[in-house]
């Protein structure tokens, strides 16, 4: 386990430069882990001991489990504090959806002190990276990851050395707002101004943003992310923090499309989403998550106008700026949307801007009547299409729509209907017929007009058989 003296870290602090290697005796030179500081600050709190959480949101985390938890660390003389994004939201007087821990334990330390007291560890996957998950009382899951600093990063992935500094471990997280800790006595531990950004709702990189981008590349999207999240105003970008993401977006390459999805669904859902979307399609980040270069972004701007009042699904939005259906294929190569997602995509794509006629919600019917897919996915992508096209009257009718049942089965038929092969084209036209009357045909009339249906059918394929004999 990697340790560093106090002598050190005051030496870091002392101004004498802004970016320190650190090295050790045990592990040799660390690489190109570097401790920035704050663009707000001339330097990193060395006392970052700011404030004593009491809320109730705070309060209420401790269940039976997590007091167990920590009474166990405290047993064996380890620290531990909670960390992350569950600070962050507590500081907001949110209750956090998520608890993260971090200790000064190595990993080897923890399963020792758990085996001893009997507790289950499950998950061992995030052993190698310094997480272990006790479950306690077969009740709850805890993740507890070791402090950790990343001297090797390729811009996806990093490789870790453990210490017992909390300071080295805030100085390797993405953002501010994400690198405080909070001690289980309620003390707020803010290393790099994190708290003082959270009341300014202001998104910074620790240290030098750069460094940040290049140790992970999706922390561009994060950086977005927590953007809507914070920001009071959708316009309100820091210019720097913006220029040194647009010089970097080429290693999104590196991303694989599931995490770019990932983090991409929750911007676009997430506050201002559609309007935090147009600022990153304005700074290039289209090519390299999956859209089209020349996207469509008038259309993108009608969409998000139309749809004030409305969420539309993440998908929707994508789709708007493409141009075709190749680009809607491409997207989905990217981005490895779910089956539901990818298929939206393209039914908006087929289907969007048609025309208002006497019976505007016909041709959605017909789609359902005729379609292979789960009917009612095919109905929410005929609602969020109409919504989509600014029709949110329609989109509600369709929603509520049931789709009646075909008075005409195919007992019915086969006496009528001699080529097996030519049953399945005689039950679409039917259900045509049956739509453009308003459902209103009953079993003798729909089946009245097989032989019409039939003759058509059979002069088609005469037609088409003279073209060849031509050819």
């Amino acid at each position: 386990m990697l340790c560093f003296s106090r002598k050190l870290m005051i030496k870091l602090f002392s101004g004498l430069s802004t970016s320190i290697s650190v090295r050790s005796s045990r592990l040799g030179c660390l690489g190109s882990h570097v401790l920035s500081c704050h663009k707000s600050s001339s330097k990193p709190r060395i006392d970052p001991i700011i404030m004593k959480l009491d809320s109730p949101e705070f309060k209420a985390l401790f269940t039976p489990e997590l007091k167990s938890l920590v009474s166990m660390f405290e047993k064996y003389n380890y620290e531990i504090r909670i960390a992350g994004g569950a600070v962050r939201d507590l500081l907001m007087g949110k209750a956090p959806k998520d608890l993260d821990f971090a200790t000064v334990a190595t990993p080897d330390q923890m399963r020792e002190m758990f085996t001893k007291e009997e507790v289950r560890m499950i998950n061992q996957r995030g052993e190698s990276h310094g997480t272990i998950t006790p479950r306690i009382n077969d009740k709850e899951n805890f993740e507890v990851t070791t402090l950790r600093i990343d001297v090797e990063t390729d811009g996806r992935h990093a490789k870790v050395v453990f210490t017992e500094d909390w300071l080295l471990d805030a100085n390797r997280r993405d953002l501010t707002i994400n690198s405080m800790f909070l001690g289980l006595d309620g003390t707020v531990y803010d290393y790099f101004n994190g708290y003082e950004d959270l009341m300014n709702k202001r998104v910074l990189f620790v240290g030098n943003a750069e460094d940040r981008i290049r140790e992970d590349y999706l922390r561009i999207l994060r950086y977005f992310r927590f953007f809507g999240r914070i920001a009071s105003d959708p316009h309100d970008y820091d210019a720097e923090t913006i220029n040194v993401i647009s010089s970097n977006l080429e290693g999104l390459n590196k991303i694989a499309g599931e995490r770019i999805w990932s983090e991409l669904r929750l911007i676009i859902s997430g506050n201002s989403g559609p309007l935090i979307l147009c600022k990153m399609l304005e700074i290039g980040i289209a090519p390299y998550i999956g859209l089209p270069k020349e996207h469509n972004m008038d259309e993108l701007h009608y969409v998000i106008d139309r749809t004030k009042d409305f969420q539309l699904n993440p998908v929707s939005y994508l789709a708007a700026v493409l141009n075709n259906m190749s680009e809607a294929i491409t997207l989905n190569s990217r981005l490895k949307l779910s089956v539901f997602e990818r298929e939206l995509a393209y039914f908006i794509v087929a289907n969007r801007g048609e025309e208002l006629s006497e019976k505007p919600l016909l041709p959605f019917q017909k789609l359902m009547l005729h379609t292979k897919f789960k009917l009612s996915d095919v109905q929410q992508w005929c609602v969020e299409t109409l919504r989509y096209n600014g029709r949110h009257k329609l989109a509600e009718e369709m929603k509520e729509w049931t789709m009646p049942r075909l008075p005409v089965t195919g007992n019915d038929l086969k006496d009528h209907v001699t080529q097996t092969k030519k049953m399945a084209l005689v039950v679409r036209k039917l259900k045509d017929y049956w739509a453009d009357n308003d459902y209103k045909p009953g079993t003798e009339e729909l089946i009245s007009i097989v032989p019409k249906i039939l003759e058509e059918a059979n002069d088609d394929e005469n037609r088409i058989a003279k073209k060849k004999k031509v050819s």
